[in-house]
């Protein structure tokens, strides 16, 4: 099968539901840019798509950055002088500040304070908050919680570790008929957030499985990495295989009600850009296209000057954009089954586009060659206005001069990419066009 056939025999309604449920059952691990619960989700994910763990140890240079120690948790809370724990990392795992050094202590409510982040704006959220690349320690609690608590003296325990270790990352390779290759890429670092993190996973997950199944112009490579050191570190490690790339998505927040929005690439009309565009104007609904900032998820990494690759980013709400971001209300409850069934078909109508996307040569130049001959044509004449599928064909057949791509046809046409491939198909079968 074709990804266009792959796509058109899915039941995207049943594939929410199964993406929804992945996402369900990611939640409660706690995930960083290292650790065991990177390593954890990594093996649910495989249960979806065949994955291959990759580690690289700490240390390891990568450009300007090196490696961090692996850090993992066990256990943190904030204990009243009764002993009741009012902040509970077992309650979630947002309550702690990721990569928190092992701390054991006993502190004032002023001093404990000082070491808790708490979102006034929105005072039932447990905020994300991260200390990666500074040693510190700290927790995250909402601001009700906060404001509650007695005068007194309070037990703090950070049951943490920061060594020498490695950062763990997944990777699905798909081999198509070129080594041309098709980056598809996640993150895989943050905790208990469902459409920042884990929606971008679980639709990665469905589309590898997906692809599996289908016959494949390109290669796929799709990563499952932290985000930024994960991209830098594959890069860095992976050089040799970075020329093949040809086209690539970044996929985050795909999974809230948000209509789709697409980030440009660096290079703003790569043929990832103009897919992206097309089927985007295709479907039903609204839709925002944005350019290229050096801000953001990994396509900034894979878009930096060194590389520039043709790398976009498919998001629903951008990030930022929507009040539960980075916070314990980006919970299962944001992330609809619906919308990560039209980001996973989003997705694979892309890949049709550039799977199809073909320059083809008129093997009847001089003039229209006859149609109606081939049975490509109404066997009606004389009326007002071609039909809508012969018009296509004829504007397949102008535009197929051998510089032309079907994607150069459907933008200048104005008709969908699923018509022109469908009419250089027919033509093909005719005689009429041949494969440049």
């Amino acid at each position: 099968m074709t990804v266009g056939e792959v796509r058109s025999a899915l039941d995207l309604s049943r594939a929410g539901r199964e993406m929804s449920a992945l996402v369900g059952e990611l939640y409660p691990i706690c995930r960083s840019i290292t650790g065991d619960g990177v390593r954890e989700t990594l093996r649910r994910v495989a249960a979806h798509a065949d994955l291959k763990l990759h580690e690289v140890p700490s240390g390891t240079p990568v450009f300007d950055w090196t490696v961090p120690r692996e850090w993992n948790i066990r256990d943190a809370y904030v204990k009243n002088a009764r002993g009741e724990r009012v902040i509970d990392f077992k309650a979630s795992s947002l309550h702690v500040v990721s990569y928190s050094t092992p701390v054991k202590t006993r502190l004032s409510l002023t001093e404990l304070k000082q070491h808790v982040f708490t979102l006034p704006d929105h005072p039932e959220w447990i905020p994300y908050r991260t200390s990666y690349y500074r040693e510190s320690w700290g927790f995250c609690a909402s601001h009700r919680l906060m404001e509650g608590l007695e005068d007194g003296e309070y037990e703090v325990c950070v049951d943490s570790s920061l060594a020498p270790g490695s950062l763990s990352y997944g990777e699905s390779y798909l081999r198509g008929a070129t080594e041309d290759e098709v980056l598809i890429s996640c993150h895989v670092c943050h905790p208990s957030l469902a459409n920042d993190n884990l929606s971008g996973i679980a639709v990665a997950a469905f589309l590898a499985g997906l692809l599996a199944k289908a016959s494949l112009r390109y290669s796929y490579r799709l990563l499952f990495i932290p985000g930024t050191i994960g991209s830098i570190t594959w890069l860095a490690t992976n050089e040799a295989a970075v020329p093949r790339i040809r086209h690539g998505l970044v996929l985050a927040c795909v999974g809230d009600g948000g209509e789709p929005t697409y980030k440009k690439s660096r290079r703003g009309d790569a043929e990832i850009d103009r897919a992206v565009r097309l089927t985007l104007k295709e479907r039903a609904g609204g839709h925002r296209i944005e350019d290229f900032t050096p801000y953001g998820y990994d396509e900034r990494q894979f878009c930096s000057p060194g590389f520039d690759l043709p790398v976009g980013c498919l998001m629903r709400t951008p990030h930022g954009r929507f009040p539960e971001y980075h916070t314990s209300g980006d919970n299962l409850e944001l992330v609809r089954p619906e919308a990560l069934a039209d980001s996973l078909g989003t997705c694979l109508a892309v890949l049709d586009v550039l799977e199809s996307n073909r320059v083809y040569v008129n093997q009847s130049p001089k003039g229209e060659p006859q149609l109606g001959k081939r049975g490509l044509y109404g066997p009606v004449g004389g009326l007002a206005s071609a039909g809508r599928d012969e018009v296509t064909m004829l504007w397949v057949l102008n535009l197929s001069d051998g510089r032309h791509s079907l994607l150069d046809i459907a933008e200048r046409s104005g008709c969908s990419f699923g018509a022109v491939k469908t009419a250089a198909g027919a033509l093909e079968g005719a005689g009429l066009l041949r494969e440049a």
